[in-house]
Formats: C-alpha cells, structure tokens, sequence
C-alpha cells in the first residue's frame, strides 16, 4: 500500500486541478497555491490547505508538485534566487509536470541541487478528461533515489508513467516530441477531411474507414471527431499553448540544426489561427483555418 504524504502542489488549471484532486482522493495531504486564488475552491472542500505564496507549499525534505502553463509562469514560481529549492532544501523533490524547454529543465535542476534537493521533471501527457479519470501518463526523468520517491505518487494518478533517464531535460525533450507528432496529426486530419468535403464527399465514412484500419488510435479517433463535429468552443487544450509548444519545438530545432519542415508549417498554421481571433479555441481549431483557406 502506498504510504500517505505530505505534498505541496502548485498550479490548479485544467490539468492541475484534477491531478490535485485525485491525490487528496487518494489520501495525501495538500497544501496548495495557484496564481487565482478562486480556482481552489474544489481541493479546499476536500480538506486542501491554500497559502497566498508559492515557496509556503514547500516543507524541508519534501516534495512539491507543480503544473503551470509555461516556462515563465514556472521561473516565477520557482524564485528567480531559488526560493523554491531553498525552502525543500537538503533531499527536496520538486517535480515538475509542465511542458517547458528542455533548457529550462536544466537549469532547474542545478538550481535544485545546489540546495541538496532534487527536480524531476514529469510532463503529463494527457487532456484534463484523461487527467480526471486518471488515464493521463508522464514522461518521466531524473536521479533514481528521487524518482523512486515521485513515481508512486504519478502512479497512482495515471495510466502509466514512462521512465526517459536520469536527465530531466531528456523528458521534457521527449514530450515536446510527443505534442509535435500530436499537432501534426491535427493538421494531416485537417487537410484530408476538407480535400474530401472540398470534393463532394463525407469526410464522416473517410474517418470510420481509417479510424478503424489504418489510423485506429485515440488521436486520429477522438481528434478526427472533434474536427469533422468543430467542436473547438470548449477547448480541453488551448490553440495558444498549443502555439506555445510548437514555438518552443522550433526554437530547439534551430539552435541544434535539426530541420524540421513540418514544425514551419504548423508555426504558420497556428500564427494564422491567433491572427484571426482563435487563440481560445481548442488546438484542434486549426482545422477552421484549413477549411477557411479552402472556401469552405
């Protein structure tokens, strides 16, 4: 049985806020922070204790558990001196759940280690659907002592956490490979269901033939669905953070010479998306800018 802890969590999101309430459902005790204090309304009636500041989550020797929306929102979090990892100090965890720069990562985690603690990072793959039925997974990377302490903890709010190494920049490389292959899927669907619409036939039997056969996986399935639906208003996953990651995809590929014809074509297919008022819409959104340029 797995032991009851002490957890500090940051960040009760979309995401966040499910992962926190499933850990109190699991019997941990939480003391939390989020940026909108209102958003803890649901982890307080499950017995949540809120703090007004960041670093107060964190107790010597701990762990803390965050999950915000950017690398900028995370360096906040953290303390631009490591206030993070001081107040975790000697065998502090801090696992990190965002999706942020593998340079980012890094640095973190010297900046965890100088204090004699740790960072994990542990990207969640996953939308808040899956996160709140725990079906979500994590990619996850850091030193073995560590790890085997946060991944209990995963394990228990997830349908499988996979192990990237023992350096945290390696997951979080992985998992922006990941979003990579996801948007591309989103645009490949795109582009077939209105070159199908375009010519006069039912996009609906072309995704029932190859959601079946050739493409039978949840991304082609439910991505394809809500696509052919255009059910982009109740976005689980906004098109700016989907902007987001593929602006940081294109940013590791330049500065490592890695060609990447694709992600130019995804960073213009969102840039559009965002000039035309959809930066709300779910990520799946693109495809009205597909259908748009085709006169549809």
């Amino acid at each position: 049985m797995q032991k009851k802890q002490k957890i500090g969590f940051i960040g009760l999101g979309m995401m966040g806020s499910p992962m926190a309430i499933n850990l109190l459902k699991a019997g941990h005790t939480l003391t939390v922070y989020n940026r909108t204090p209102e958003k803890a309304s649901s982890v307080i009636e499950l017995g949540a204790e809120v703090k007004t500041n960041p670093w107060d989550v964190a107790e010597p020797g701990g762990i803390v558990m965050s999950c915000v929306s950017d690398d900028s929102a995370l360096a906040d979090l953290v303390g631009e001196n490591g206030e993070l990892a001081e107040c975790l100090g000697q065998d502090g965890i801090h696992i990190s759940m965002s999706t942020i720069l593998p340079k980012t990562a890094a640095r973190l985690a010297q900046q965890q280690s100088k204090f004699g603690g740790y960072y994990i990072a542990a990207p969640v793959m996953g939308r808040p659907d899956a996160v709140q039925g725990k079906n979500q997974s994590y990619f996850i990377a850091g030193e073995a002592a560590a790890k085997a302490r946060a991944k209990p903890l995963l394990e228990a709010i997830s349908m499988k956490v996979f192990d990237f190494g023992t350096n945290p920049a390696d997951a979080n490389l992985n998992k922006l490979a990941a979003n990579f292959l996801i948007a591309s899927a989103i645009e490949a669907l795109a582009e077939a269901f209105t070159f199908v619409s375009k010519n006069g036939a039912d996009p609906n039997s072309l995704l029932e033939a190859v959601g079946s056969t050739l493409f039978a996986c949840p991304i082609y399935q439910n991505y394809g669905r809500q696509i052919i639906e255009k059910k982009y208003m109740e976005p689980m996953f906004k098109l700016h953070l989907g902007q987001k990651d593929v602006r940081l995809i294109a940013e590791i590929a330049t500065d490592s010479h890695t060609p990447m014809r694709f992600v130019r074509v995804l960073e213009d297919r969102f840039a559009a998306a965002i000039a035309h008022g959809r930066s709300n819409y779910d990520w799946t959104g693109i495809a009205a800018e597909v259908e748009a340029e085709a006169g549809l």
